[in-house]
């Protein structure tokens, strides 16, 4: 059960989710008129370990302005996508419109979603930069899973929490914040992770860190079976500043050393009925 204290500070979260859905659609970063032309926005990494969506039913959580979920439709599933900014949606839909791809958006926090969504899927899906906007991860977990059909599957690509221990600012690894870590944390940003130019107005948000045994366990306690669980030395985005980017998008460290994982991977599913 999510507190009132921790939904006020997702609405501080909300409100800068809602600046930020602008700003990113007209970003590099996320090069929606490459989408527009015809691309694809998911990494190599998602595809090949989702596998085939076509003719598949597939839910978005957390899906922020919609280019991966309408990619999944781009490959065939029929797609449901969540989030909580509005304005998330509005673009979602509008950029579903301009490509002619159908995909069904609902504007609903998360742990609102039993009261405005209640058929399953064969696939639910979520991706890089979610788990630390969620202050309760059990409940999560319990939400995600009762939207996988029996046979199906949940999937998650997310950034590694071992990463974050490191300083963001320096120009090798060194030691700044606890792996252990507990409770809200608070942070003042000026720019978004994806346009560092645009300043923000809703500067202000809250983050929960999160242990990769924690997100394991909730899921298994949910009633999913761990398919796998990956590590990966590679990151989407400039997550260290002295990381080097690559031809695939993929940033990873100089002259090919693996020190540490950026990011992981998992896949549970639900035993058949």
């Amino acid at each position: 059960m999510v507190q009132e204290n921790e939904r006020q500070r997702m609405e501080i979260n909300r409100q800068y989710w809602e600046e930020a859905v602008g700003i990113h659609a007209r970003s590099a970063f996320y090069n929606l008129p490459g989408f527009l032309a015809g691309n694809l926005s998911l990494d190599e990494l998602e595809r090949s370990e989702v596998g085939e969506v076509a003719g598949k039913t597939l839910l978005h959580l957390q899906c922020h302005f919609g280019l991966d979920t309408l990619s999944w439709a781009r490959l065939g599933a029929t797609v449901t996508g969540v989030d909580y900014a509005g304005q998330a949606i509005a673009m979602a839909e509008s950029i579903a419109a301009q490509c002619g791809l159908r995909g069904r958006f609902l504007h609903s926090n998360l742990y609102d979603l039993p009261g405005v969504l209640s058929e399953t899927f064969d696939i639910v899906f979520t991706s890089y930069g979610v788990l630390c906007w969620l202050p309760d991860l059990v409940e999560w977990a319990r939400i995600a899973a009762s939207y996988v059909k029996p046979g199906g599957f949940f999937y998650l690509a997310e950034f590694h929490p071992f990463a974050y221990v490191f300083d963001d600012e320096a120009d090798h690894l060194v030691y700044r914040y606890p792996y252990f870590a507990r409770g809200a944390q608070h942070w003042d940003f000026e720019t978004t992770y994806a346009d560092k130019e645009t300043p923000l107005q809703n500067r202000e948000d809250y983050e929960w860190p999160y242990r990769l045994g924690e997100v394991v366990t909730a899921l298994i306690t949910a009633g999913l079976r761990l398919e796998f669980l990956h590590e990966h030395p590679f990151t989407v985005y400039d997550q260290l500043p002295f990381l080097e980017k690559q031809a695939d998008n993929r940033w990873v460290f100089p002259g090919g050393a693996e020190p540490i994982p950026l990011m992981f991977s998992l896949k549970a599913s639900k035993p058949p009925a």
